[in-house]
């Protein structure tokens, strides 16, 4: 390919010659431009409300500025019996500090049966139930059991974990978003 320069210009016989001197800073002037999009709009929880089964309306809207774990279980999933004594001493513990929990029963879950379990537990946290299963539908359809949606101060959502929670995990994590050492 041959090059001229004519009136201080350079000249290229080469077509993609301006293609290739553009494309390296318009790729990384689109990438900038997508990392920043990605770190200024993030997945933001959606703003549901709830009802508990003592009938206070809840908003997801009025946690903001709290670490909230939403958790979906059922009475009859072992993982989430086997966990909930656990959710209950770790609320206990981070509560004061700017955590909640909210416990969501999936649809197919009985009333009664959902009710007793909390009495029985003395849950201290709400206890919702997701009797059109509306709930776990806005969070991506959730289906299995125990799933746990974290969502951070922004009111965005920080993590999902299906299955059981690694209480470890969970509490070095609290310790992080709520400024609290050990």
């Amino acid at each position: 390919m041959e090059e001229r320069h004519e009136n201080n210009v350079l000249i290229s016989d080469d077509p993609f010659d301006m293609l290739k001197k553009f494309t390296l800073p318009a790729f990384v002037v689109l990438l900038l431009a997508a990392l920043g999009f990605a770190l200024t709009h993030r997945n933001h929880a959606p703003d549901v409300t709830f009802t508990s089964i003592s009938g206070e309306e809840i908003r997801l809207e009025q946690f903001r500025g709290k670490f909230v774990a939403i958790n979906f279980w059922a009475t009859t999933c072992p993982g989430c019996v086997a966990e909930m004594p656990k959710l209950v001493e770790t609320y206990k513990r981070y509560h004061s500090q700017g955590f909640e929990i909210i416990a969501v029963a999936m649809a197919d879950d009985p009333p009664e049966q959902v009710s007793l379990f909390s009495r029985k537990n003395a849950l201290p946290f709400p206890v919702i139930i997701d009797t059109q299963g509306k709930i776990a539908k806005a969070y991506n359809d959730i289906k299995l059991t125990p799933t746990t949606i974290l969502i951070d101060k922004q009111g965005n959502i920080a993590g999902t974990v299906v299955g059981e929670l690694n209480f470890t995990t969970l509490h070095q994590l609290l310790d992080r978003e709520l400024g609290r050492a050990g």
